[in-house]
Formats: structure tokens, sequence, C-alpha cells
């Protein structure tokens, strides 16, 4: 009974080799329990938020430790300086809170997260040999700064009045389904959901359980067979593989990765739906795209509107001329790029993205750009320019991008098809799986959902532990990270 007790009260402490992630069996039980619980607490405004508090730190406890104690500071110096900026009349004094926000929330993502990219880049540049500093980088730190400062930025441009109870924001801060990989919430979006009434009907609970499905099939099924058996092995050695598997081997990462954060944000939605709460879309099929513009209206939709309205727009927007609307398009992707983590193959996606931007805002002004016919086609040409793009975004170095694209232009060997078929029969299926799932007419997904909802729970429960059945028979001997969780 000691070892039982012991056992248990470990399971409950924070492991930093594993970190709480919500396709592990722990997590199953911890939101089962939430749920057991919550409905004792829903109709109680008050008591409600203590307890989505309170469960929302655990969370992050079992993700990063004492770091938790970071979350509530980042979330205590933008609710002051919050309030300080509204409550300033003159412009310079307003700046210089604002200043404090921007000092806080970029120095603390910068220590953590730039520091030894910084240190690295110096050694690299002047030939010096400073020593790499021990920094572990909090989980979803990228995500909850940006939501926080937006905070700040909303009430800077007066789009937005501060809110008066510290409980109210920093729950709004943590709300767990959403606090590691985004979607990034604006307060505008999320704090009047706070204090209402919540009203669970059927339609929702069907569209969060389709929802939660989606997403753990994407992530437990697609993502992680195609990463451990298939993708990792081509990245990691380039070189010992022809140019049809290193294409191959990209199709595979622009799945893994769509897969994996989608599948998170679809979770993250639907258990949000299940406690009540809203949360924006994150992803609309965005290889569906017909230009980079409409990729990005279509991937990362947190991030994308965020760099629009808080970089985009301020450095001016397409309001100052055309040469000024590329340079800021290009300055906003180059930090979009940074965001993602630190490293020069980062900058330079985001590079590539903003170039390709400048070059879709001459091509959309054109009638042409319009018609069906090249639409289609732009279609095909903007699956493969992203592909190219996450080439350097998931090598570990230049120079294996490279080798990789050389590989696939210089040593294609398509005879050798055959043979990659017999040997990687299930990856071949899930990729054309995947596609054609990414690919099915969004009211396949509304059938979905009306179909779930006349299901009578027994089977909607059957439902779920068929889903968890084909985890378990589809994971990897070690739980997989969500891909995100590193920005």
């Amino acid at each position: 009974m000691n070892y039982l007790w012991q056992s248990i009260l470990e399971s409950l402490n924070y492991d930093q080799m594993n970190p709480l992630l919500f396709n592990s069996t722990f997590f199953l039980f911890f939101f089962i329990l939430v749920l057991l619980i919550y409905p004792l607490v829903v109709n109680h405004t008050r008591i409600r938020v203590w307890y989505l508090l309170a469960v929302s730190l655990y969370f992050y406890f079992k993700t990063s430790g004492s770091f938790v104690l970071l979350l509530l500071i980042t979330a205590l110096v933008n609710f002051a300086l919050g309030a300080a900026i509204h409550r300033t009349e003159g412009m310079k004094g307003r700046r210089a809170w604002l200043g404090l926000s921007l000092l806080w929330n970029l120095g603390t993502l910068g220590y953590f997260k730039y520091t030894n990219f910084i240190l690295g880049t110096i050694n690299q540049l002047f030939g010096g040999t400073i020593p790499m500093m021990d920094i572990f980088l909090p989980v979803g730190i990228s995500f909850f700064t940006f939501q926080t400062w937006s905070y700040t930025l909303d009430i800077y441009y007066k789009k937005l009045e501060p809110i008066h109870s510290f409980k109210d924001f920093a729950f709004f801060v943590s709300f767990f389904p959403q606090l590691v990989a985004g979607p990034i919430v604006r307060a505008s979006y999320f704090i009047p959901q706070i204090h209402k009434k919540l009203d669970l009907d059927e339609d929702t609970i069907a569209r969060a359980l389709v929802l939660i499905f989606a997403g753990l099939l994407k992530k437990g099924v697609i993502a992680d067979y195609l990463s451990v058996n298939f993708v990792d092995r081509i990245f990691e050695n380039p070189a010992l593989f022809s140019g049809m598997e290193n294409l191959l081997g990209v199709y595979a990462y622009a799945l893994q990765i769509y897969c994996d954060f989608s599948g998170y944000s679809d979770i993250a939605i639907g258990l949000a739906a299940l406690m009540g709460f809203t949360l924006p879309i994150n992803f609309l099929s965005p290889y569906r795209a017909y230009s980079v513009t409409d990729f990005w209206r279509r991937w990362h939709i947190s991030l994308s509107t965020w760099l629009r309205d808080y970089i985009y727009i301020p450095l001016g927007g397409n309001r100052k001329g055309k040469s000024r609307q590329y340079l800021n398009l290009g300055i906003t992707m180059l930090l979009g790029g940074l965001w993602h983590g630190a490293s020069w193959n980062f900058v330079f996606w985001g590079g590539l993205h903003g170039v390709a931007l400048i070059f879709d805002k001459a091509w959309l002004s054109l009638k042409i750009a319009h018609t069906k016919l090249m639409k289609v086609i732009g279609i095909i040409l903007t699956f493969h320019f992203v592909c190219f793009a996450w080439i350097f975004f998931r090598s570990r170095t230049f120079a294996d991008a490279w080798l990789m694209i050389n590989r696939i232009f210089t040593a294609f060997n398509a005879a050798l098809f055959k043979h990659w078929f017999n040997e990687y029969q299930i990856i071949a299926y899930l990729i054309v799986i995947g596609f054609l799932a990414h690919w099915q007419p969004d009211s396949w997904q509304q059938a979905y959902e009306r179909f779930l909802g006349k299901m009578p729970w027994p089977i909607k429960s059957l439902a779920l532990a068929l889903v968890i059945w084909i985890l378990y028979q589809a994971k990897s001997a070690d739980l997989q990270p969500f891909i995100y969780f590193q920005f």
C-alpha cells in the first residue's frame, strides 16, 4: 500500500523527463477528473474561475515545473502595466509604460529563448569562445508571452479596457487547453466569456468530441507514426536516401507538422468547448491555399493575425506605398520566423515566406490570378513552395537542407518507388489518407458532428474508447511531444 501511494504521489509531481502531454494516459485521467468535478462549480462563477485557475496552474506545473511562477509573474506584470497605461493620459507616459511592457516581455522571451543563439552567433562571427549558458526553455513561453503582451498593446491602442480582477486575468493567461501551444487568444476574445452563463448543448458537445477525436488521431496516429518511422530517418541522414525518398520525406513532413500542430489546436478547442468556452479556429485546410497570402490566412491563424496587428500594421502596413509595404512584409515574416526558434534556419524560413508574400502582392493584383485555372495552378505551386520552405524549417543545418534539395534534383531515381512502397506501405497509406482527409469538404465534418450528436452517450463512450485503442496500437515506445511545444 505504501508503494502504491508513493507511486501516485510521484505521478502527481513534475517530471522533467516526462512533461504532461495531451496524448498521455495521465492527461486522460486528469481531464476526466476535471470534468467530473466541473458540474459542481460550473454555475458558481467565482468558484468556477478559482477551480479552473488552480487546474490550469497545476497543468502548467506538470509541463514546466517551477516555471509556473514565471507564468504568474508575467501575468502580474502585464496586468499592472495595462492598468498603468489606461490611467495615464499623456502620450509620453503611455509610451513609457508600453516600453516597460516591451522590456519585460521581450526581455524574458529573449533570455530564455535567444541567449545561446546570440552567444553562438557572436562566436561564429568573431571567432569567440563564449561558453553557452545552461538555460531551460519553459514550455509555451512564446505563446503566453504573446498572449499577455497583446493585452497591454490593445490597451495602449485603446482597443480594450483593462480588466479589474487579477484572478480573472491570470485565468485568461493560464487556461490550460491552449496554454502551451495555442491558439494565441486575445483578451478581448476570451475575457467576456469568463463570467457568462455557460450552457452546453448537444451540438456543441458533438463538435467538441469530433475535434478531440480528430486531433488525437492526427497527432497520435499520423504525425507520430510518420515522424518516428520515416521523417526523422530522412532528415537526419538525407545523403543515405535517394532524391525520390527525400522528396517523399518532405511531403511526409508537411503532413506531419500539419497533423501535429492542427491536432493540438483541435484538441484544445474541443477541450475548451466541453467546459463551455470558445477558442478561435487556428487552421483552415492550409494546403488548399491558392497563394502564400492565402496560406497565411489558413495556417496558424492566431499567430499570423498577431503578427499582422502588432507588427505589420504598426510598421505602416500598406499605407505608405508599395516599397514600404514590401519592406514591412519582409520584416514581419523574418520576425515570425525568429519567433519559431533560435536558429538561422527559422529566420531563413521566415524570409522565404516574406519574399513569397511580396511576389504574391504583385501577382494577386492581376485579374488573371483569380481565374479558376490559375487558382488550381496556384494551389499546386503554393503547396510545393511551402514544402520547399519546410526543408529549412525541419533540417538541423543549412548544409543538411541544401544536401536534401541537391539529392531531390540530382539523384531522384524514380525506379526505387516500388521498392520504397514495399518497405513503407503503412507510411504510404498514411500519407494518402492524411492528404485526402485534409482535402475533404467542410460539409463532411459537419456531417460527422450531426452523426455523433445523435448517438446515445454509451455509443459516444465506445467511440472514445475506440480512438484510445487506435492510439495505443499506433503509438511509439515513447510519447512524442507536440512540435510546437519547443516554440
